[in-house]
């Protein structure tokens, strides 16, 4: 085993690699690996192949391959004056080219030019036919100018010519009943949660002309209800039951708030629009801003 291949080998059980690994990692087949390894370069398909298997081997290893062709330089074979193989090479060079398609090549330009030139002719032909044409429907065949014979209209009295003249300027026109615009439907409501600051959660109230807050206890709760001021509307403990709600109407007001003792037993409707809010069992307060058109 040469030194190289020692070096490259011990990198490659370093990282844990089989030589199968190594083969599926570098698409290298895993005889030209172990000849590597081994030093034996005869086997390789050609000189031309050496250099580009240790190469490859070494970046699969994370080794520095510029420094391993410097340190064993005097191993690695350093003439390799073989060309590449013929098969490798997809490209045509000019002498490939069959005589037949040198010729269709010189005189391929030439046919173009001479179709674009017919080409010319023909749309010059062309335009100059149209305008014969034009010109000819202007005279008659002796060179005079064609004489129309007058209309019927125009042999009429003088006076029924301008009468019918007249009502064509001034048409009668019939009543056009003009269906009216429908009226604009109201907006609908809207009521959407826009803040939430610790214990209390805010509402805006838009597109509403009035702002009533109702307050049912679905259980047993103690409400607060307060005024845009702080003022407080109604307090004390709700009892149980629609009938036993607490309505109040802010529509004077710009807010409104409702402080729940018992969120989880508390309803509260604005404009008989429930209010959703995840309740917690401990006290919430929530505000709700009447937001009018005109602000």
């Amino acid at each position: 085993m040469s030194e190289l291949g020692n070096r490259l080998r011990e990198a490659r059980e370093a990282k844990g690699l089989s030589l199968d690994e190594l083969q599926a990692l570098t698409k290298i087949q895993k005889r030209y690996l172990l000849g590597i390894e081994e030093g034996n370069y005869e086997m390789m398909p050609g000189k031309f192949y050496v250099r580009a298997f240790i190469k490859q081997y070494a970046e699969a290893v994370n080794l520095n391959q510029n420094e391993l062709f410097e340190q064993y330089k005097n191993e690695i074979p350093t003439t390799y004056t073989e060309e590449i193989p013929k098969e490798l090479s997809r490209v045509r060079t000019r002498k490939e080219i069959s005589p037949q398609t040198s010729k269709v090549f010189d005189v391929l330009p030439k046919i173009l030019i001479a179709l674009f030139i017919l080409g010319a002719v023909v749309l010059v032909w062309y335009f100059v036919q149209q305008n014969a044409s034009e010109d000819s429907q202007g005279t008659a065949p002796g060179g005079n100018e064609v004489s129309y014979q007058e209309s019927e209209e125009l042999q009429n009295d003088p006076e029924e010519i301008e009468e019918n003249t007249a009502e064509e300027e001034n048409p009668e026109q019939d009543p056009i009943d003009e269906e009216p615009e429908p009226e604009p439907e109201p907006a609908e409501q809207e009521l959407e949660q826009v803040e939430v600051n610790g214990r209390n959660t805010i509402f805006e109230l838009r597109n509403a002309d009035s702002f009533e807050v109702r307050v049912v206890s679905t259980g047993k709760t103690w409400v607060n209800i307060l005024n845009g001021n702080s003022e407080s509307f109604w307090q004390g403990e709700l009892p149980q039951g629609e009938t036993d709600s607490m309505t109040a109407d802010f529509s004077d007001q710009s807010e409104a708030t409702i402080i729940a003792g018992y969120p989880p037993d508390t309803e509260i409707y604005v404009n008989d629009q429930k209010l959703e809010f995840t309740a917690s069992p401990s006290r919430q307060d929530f505000t709700i801003r009447y937001v009018q058109e005109n602000e």
